[in-house]
């Protein structure tokens, strides 16, 4: 079998690898018959590289490396371009300043062509280039991945200072590119985050962001057909490992890796997440594994905002992600915590929530040990599954401890501050984590019950209070009659009232009843 291109960002290497590799030329012919500058932003470990990547070996004439693949025959081989490549994820532009390792970039990109630069700041040495490449060999290729790293990098508070220095001195980077029309054939810029165009590209304004092109959305991650097309060898083999049918197999590979989408419609694999199940050949959370979202993390517990599922948006609200005024909601978006659901094309209204298994389930493990302040904590995914045991043998003592257990954990001086938005946020999570292990659901709206879960057998309607008493939650789910839906079940219904001390910081009040 080919190999797994696990973790490759080179096209040179993936082709003459014996990689896999899933052919996406027919989109990016496209992109370079349709214009000439874009932007294009996707989560990480996504793909953007390798497209980068894709496009160098393209322009520079690399035929041997398209073998085989749509663009082969339908490319002008004659002709080639000099490309410049700038990847501000390999810069060390935390041991040196932004500026310094740009403009020895630019000059050592110089040296590659054989050409002597003038000038000692950025713009000078970049319009330098430009021009000389153009004189010499044509027009040039500009390509540039990861443009945000010196800025996401230094988001937090405490960084802040420099995040604007590095905002600045990109903006200087970028500006050189409007004035170089005629010395350029095409520009492709990538990223996580998509700043405004005034924070970043304010003399950029010809860029062409197809972020949601809905022509483009599939343009990296792995469609379903994609899966079962070039990943059928694989496919196979974990059927045999796993005694899975093909038809459950793929079921539980949409629940955990499918569900990327930018139009509503067309729904992707991410990559990272895929190859490493298919090499391994085990349902794993491999997301989780990629790095942790502190600052994601910080703002959502600033905001005390827990419950993002079904949000409701549109493409203005995600194209605010303003460096002076950072939005939750299309940070978590472009991140890829967020993905589009369902999309109204009439009004561009978009409903976002979590795109699959393996995204919500890293989620709620941060946000838990988090907003419980144990961000060391590495068993919360053990935890729940022993709520999970606990719930199905209807050992409901147990579900008291380990509730508690958790609560023990949050800090004495956040609580004071907003208690209930604590208890009410990590209440949320803990039900709507287990709801990904049995059913399980956490209600906001008026008439329902703060949370249920049901197992095979047994319905468990859950209300919380607090500072008050357990019988008081009990008289409320009676008398709002939240266990009416579940009556023809055939199963047995427990209510369950909680109250919360916002002394001990601990389940001081609780009453379970039988309700038939």
């Amino acid at each position: 079998m080919r190999n797994l291109p696990i973790g490759t960002q080179s096209f040179v290497k993936l082709r003459e690898g014996n990689a896999i590799y899933v052919d996406k030329t027919k989109l990016i012919h496209q992109i370079t018959t349709e214009g000439t500058y874009y932007f294009f932003s996707r989560p990480r470990r996504f793909g953007k590289s390798l497209l980068i990547s894709t496009f160098k070996e393209l322009y520079k004439g690399n035929k041997s490396v398209f073998e085989g693949l749509w663009i082969e025959n339908n490319w002008d081989w004659s002709k080639s371009h000099p490309v410049i490549h700038f990847s501000f994820d390999e810069l060390g532009f935390k041991e040196k300043s932004l500026s310094d390792v740009i403009k020895d970039d630019i000059r050592l990109k110089a040296q590659e062509f054989n050409i002597v630069l003038d000038g000692d700041n950025i713009n000078a040495l970049l319009k330098n280039l430009i021009g000389q490449l153009y004189h010499k060999f044509g027009k040039v290729v500009f390509l540039v991945d990861e443009y945000d790293k010196p800025i996401i990098d230094y988001l937090e508070e405490s960084k802040i200072e420099q995040g604007e220095i590095n905002r600045s001195i990109l903006r200087d980077f970028y500006s050189v590119l409007k004035n170089a029309d005629e010395f350029l054939e095409f520009v492709f810029i990538t990223g996580i985050s998509k700043f405004s165009k005034i924070s970043i590209f304010s003399h950029l304004n010809n860029l062409r962001d197809i972020t949601l092109h809905p022509k483009f959305t599939t343009l990296v991650g792995y469609t379903q057909n994609e899966i079962e097309l070039y990943f059928d060898d694989y496919l196979k083999e974990i059927q045999v490992s796993l005694n899975l049918s093909r038809e459950k197999l793929l079921k539980e590979m949409k629940v955990w890796y499918n569900g990327f989408s930018w139009d509503g419609i067309n729904k992707v694999y991410n990559p990272f997440g895929t190859l490493n199940f298919l090499d391994v050949k085990q349902f794993r959370n491999f997301w989780f594994s990629t790095g942790s979202p502190k600052f994601l993390v910080d703002q959502m517990r600033k905001k005390v905002v827990y419950n993002v599922e079904n949000t409701i948006a549109d493409s203005i609200v995600l194209d605010k992600f303003d460096f002076d005024n950072i939005d939750l909601v299309p940070l978590l978006f472009q991140t890829g915590y967020l993905t589009v659901k369902e999309m109204d094309v009439m009004t561009g209204e978009m409903v976002l929530d979590y795109p699959n298994k393996e995204v919500r389930e890293s989620m709620y493990q941060f946000l838990i040990s988090d907003l419980a302040r144990n961000p060391y904590r590495t068993n919360t995914g053990r935890t729940m599954r022993d709520l999970n045991k606990a719930f199905l043998e209807k050992d409901l003592e147990t579900v008291k401890t380990i509730i508690n257990s958790i609560l023990a954990d949050l800090p004495s001086e956040t609580y004071l501050k907003q208690s209930e938005g604590l208890y009410h946020g990590l209440i949320h999570l803990i039900f709507s984590y287990l709801g990904m292990l049995i059913t399980s659901e956490v209600h906001s709206s008026q008439g329902r019950a703060d949370a249920v879960v049901e197992t095979p057998s047994d319905v468990f309607i859950f209300e919380f209070k607090f500072n008050k008493t357990a019988q008081e939650a009990i008289e409320q789910i009676k008398n709002k009659k939240y266990a009416s839906k579940y009556q023809n079940s055939g199963k047995n219904i427990i209510g369950i009232g909680v109250n919360f001390d916002n002394e001990t910081k601990q389940i001081d009040d609780w009453l379970e009843e039988n309700l038939g």
